[in-house]
């Protein structure tokens, strides 16, 4: 088969390839790496490609799978992860000019979890500075796959560009405010946002400890899947952690719908959301209908004053990881995240203290509005991505869609983001499932569901 359809195969596809030796975990790297070299001096969806490492694992995956030794569906699998998680033996640059090019002296938590599932990392993926909404001035920023004019998804742009274009068979990304989202939403993927505590974030250079989560994107539900149950799981090195099971997620994925209660807020789907993605989010409701869930009318609490404490609780959190840095090299810092930090110096305590309330006030309404209901139904983006200008930032093209991602930041609830059509200008729409907390297997199993009953899922982008 040509290379690139082999790099646009789903992750579940060319496991089982590699696992009935159809294909080596060496020719698989290879292609992927390839593909790569041609495709990603355009989309900029990796700061480092770690070529010989990758190729050195591939080839050690594929003596174990020779010897009879096979891992799971990641085994031998080209994957990526996003530039803030720490490789061992590579810099973690965040994106920026302000960290030491100092190799890692031990994986991220989430990095190991991977390679113990037999994956094969391809290298760091590009990113906003330190996962806030700037690029660095001096760093080329990620390009949408569908469109180099088009809005890539902010913090795990790299993340969503690279897996959407066939560079990696999925990633990982993280989610502060929506950047698992986002990216999975503008590149049509499907990302997981779990629930706050499902992952370990030991070794992953947080933007807020309050609100960040790590996570996977994918080309398929069931391929997120995979990668989530890979990495989920309590760590001694994260006191957040959770020690809960994780359920079968992969055997959710796509099935039965009956007696499934899918929640929508009609005026949150509408206002203020541009009128194709709002038709396209009520086209996956008649759909899941169709699919055997009943469709119940939600009211969601009042969401407009939750931004005031997310940038409280996400500032504040930031001074403290960056106190070894700022302001003693704020000069190496890109604008907006210089700019962020120093708005944060001026945050009270009061005013933190107050934040951390709002969350717990969000939380308790949301359970009621759960009370009824097994997932809530909505956008993950307020327009198709826009076209943008200037690329040291693009979080203007956002604001309006904060509504969709800060909230569920805020609670800690799961959530997945998957494509449901495209615009009349050829771009994406996606829609967001939210569940409750530790309910990923009800998610997969909605998103699975409505994926085995659509094809977005297939379409790719071309790309010379």
């Amino acid at each position: 088969m040509a290379d690139d359809d082999l790099c646009y195969r789903t992750l579940t596809e060319v496991a089982e390839l590699v696992r009935t030796r159809e294909i080596s975990p060496v020719e698989l790297t290879r292609a992927s790496l390839d593909r790569i070299g041609r495709v990603d001096g355009r989309l900029h969806g990796y700061l480092s490609v770690l070529s010989e490492r990758a190729l050195e694992r591939a080839a050690a995956c594929e003596r174990e799978i020779t010897d009879g030794v096979h891992r799971g569906p990641l085994h031998g699998v080209p994957v990526a992860v996003k530039d803030l998680c720490d490789l061992r033996g590579s810099s973690t640059t965040c994106a920026s000019k302000v960290l030491p090019e100092e190799p890692a002296a031990e994986d991220a938590t989430v990095v190991a979890r991977l390679e113990a599932a037999g994956a094969v990392i391809l290298g760091k993926l590009n990113m906003t500075e330190f996962a806030y909404a700037g690029y660095h001035p001096e760093l080329p920023a990620p390009v949408n796959a569908w469109g180099e004019n088009r809005f890539p998804g902010l913090s795990s742009s790299g993340s969503g560009a690279a897996t959407a274009a066939g560079l990696c068979y999925a990633s990982l990304g993280t989610d502060t405010g929506g950047s698992i989202r986002f990216p999975a939403a503008a590149n049509g993927v499907v990302g997981i946002k779990p629930t706050y505590g499902r992952v370990s974030r030991a070794g992953v250079f947080p933007l807020s400890h309050t609100l960040d989560h790590v996570g996977p994107l994918a080309r398929s539900v069931a391929d997120a899947a995979v990668v989530l149950s890979a990495i989920a799981g309590h760590d001694g090195r994260d006191p957040t952690s959770l020690a809960v099971p994780l359920p079968d997620l992969v055997a959710a994925a796509g099935g039965d719908l009956a007696g499934v209660r899918v929640g929508i807020d009609e005026s949150y789907c509408t206002a203020g959301v541009d009128t194709e993605v709002a038709a396209a989010v009520a086209a996956v409701g008649t759909t899941l209908a169709d699919l055997g869930a009943s469709l119940r009318e939600v009211t969601l609490p009042p969401l407009e004053q939750l931004f005031g404490p997310w940038f409280a609780i996400c500032g504040v959190d930031a001074l403290v990881a960056h106190g070894d840095s700022f302001p003693a090299r704020s000069d190496r810092y890109g604008p907006l995240m210089r700019e962020f930090l120093e708005s944060a110096l001026a945050v009270p305590a009061t005013e933190y203290a107050g934040a951390l309330v709002a969350c717990d006030w969000l939380r308790r309404a949301f359970e009621t509005v759960f009370t009824d209901i097994d997932v809530l139904l909505c956008p993950a983006l307020a327009s198709p991505p826009a076209k943008v200008g200037d690329r040291s930032s693009d979080v203007e093209h956002v604001m309006g869609s904060a509504f969709f991602s800060v909230p569920y930041n805020l609670t800690g609830s799961p959530t997945v983001t998957f494509p449901c059509g495209f615009s009349g200008e050829g771009v994406p729409l996606a829609a967001q499932l939210v569940g409750r907390p530790l309910d990923e297997q009800g998610l997969c199993r909605v998103a699975g569901a409505y994926e085995a009953a659509t094809e977005w899922h297939t379409r790719h982008p071309r790309l010379v």
